[in-house]
């Protein structure tokens, strides 16, 4: 599916995120019993530590940061869109014997927004994208400007493992970490412009490697076209999750780019961070440079893999 944004700019700025305050490095964690399979597994593809909620924290806490930051930058937008990546997140949990559905369905957006005290905001959540939340995200924000309300929206992914569950994929070697994000879209040019994006999804359980860096890089060159860019003379970073080093770096290669910035950002330190991933490094990357591209590339279970392009502006915000 491919998404081009031709009518007018549609920025990202203000970007902000926050991890869970307790560091555990490998056998820390598996100590506390908290990883399936062993920390060499993990260690060999590059974790060294994630990032946990502590005893004293929650998703609303930890989310209440961001959004806070974003709130200020935007404090009346027109919507808020939340992702997650288990639904654990985007339902908080209820008492089992509860018997009123109203009580039993506490929607994360919703009870992060009145412990801000934030209402009369429209807000939509949904969690069936995976990690691919920072480009499933962007979709459906895209989406918010035909009409003539210029007001911007606020975008935000949260998620935590449940208390007690491992933090960790084994077949997959995947480590993962509490994590929360959030962003402004809106139509003032600062930050990044979203030029395009482009997503796939199967029901299939299992992806070959093989196949995962075909089709990325088959995304983003169609992409590219449909827009118009040569990547090839352009100043290009891309930017991957935390996830499969190996595979990332034959799509780099195999763009054949001749100004490339390979962006893998924190992955011993902190892990995978789901959609905030590329939050956290369009956070960092940000250098004034007009006209320089960023290539987002998402991977997530479900499964999903997603593209977009985005121009870097003169000012940040």
């Amino acid at each position: 599916m491919m998404l081009l944004y031709n009518d007018g700019p549609i920025c990202l700025h203000a970007f902000s995120y926050k991890l869970g305050s307790v560091q555990r490095n490998l056998q820390e964690l598996q100590a506390d019993k908290l990883l399936v399979g062993t920390a060499e597994d993990l260690s060999a593809i590059g974790y060294c530590h994630n990032y946990g909620l502590s005893k004293d924290e929650t998703l609303l806490s930890l989310a209440s940061t961001p959004l806070s930051l974003a709130l200020r930058v935007a404090p009346e937008p027109r919507a808020l869109i939340s992702q997650h990546c288990y639904a654990e997140s985007a339902v908080l949990a209820c008492d089992v014997d509860e018997v009123d559905i109203a009580l039993r369905n506490r929607y994360f957006p919703a009870e992060l927004m009145r412990k801000l005290q934030v209402d009369h905001v429209p807000y939509f959540s949904s969690f069936g994208n995976g990690c691919t939340g920072f480009i499933a995200i962007l979709a459906a924000a895209g989406g918010l400007f035909s009409s003539s309300d210029k007001r911007p929206a606020i975008c935000l992914l949260a998620d935590s493992m449940p208390r007690g569950v491992p933090y960790n994929m084994a077949r997959e070697r995947i480590l993962g970490s509490d994590n929360s994000s959030a962003f402004v879209i809106g139509p003032e040019e600062r930050g990044y412009q979203l030029l395009g994006i482009n997503y796939y999804s199967t029901t299939r359980t299992e992806v070959p490697f093989v196949e995962i860096v075909k089709r990325t890089v088959q995304m983003i060159q169609e992409l590219a076209t449909d827009l118009r860019l040569n990547l090839v003379e352009s100043d290009v970073a891309i930017h991957y999750p935390n996830i499969f080093p190996d595979t990332w770096k034959m799509v780099t290669r195999y763009m054949r780019l001749q100004r490339v910035e390979h962006v893998m950002d924190g992955m011993a330190e902190r892990a995978h961070c789901g959609g905030s991933d590329s939050v956290i490094s369009l956070t960092k990357l940000h250098q004034g440079r007009s006209e320089r591209l960023h290539v987002v590339v998402n991977y997530g279970i479900g499964l999903h893999l997603g593209v977009c392009i985005l121009k870097e502006q003169d000012a940040n915000g």
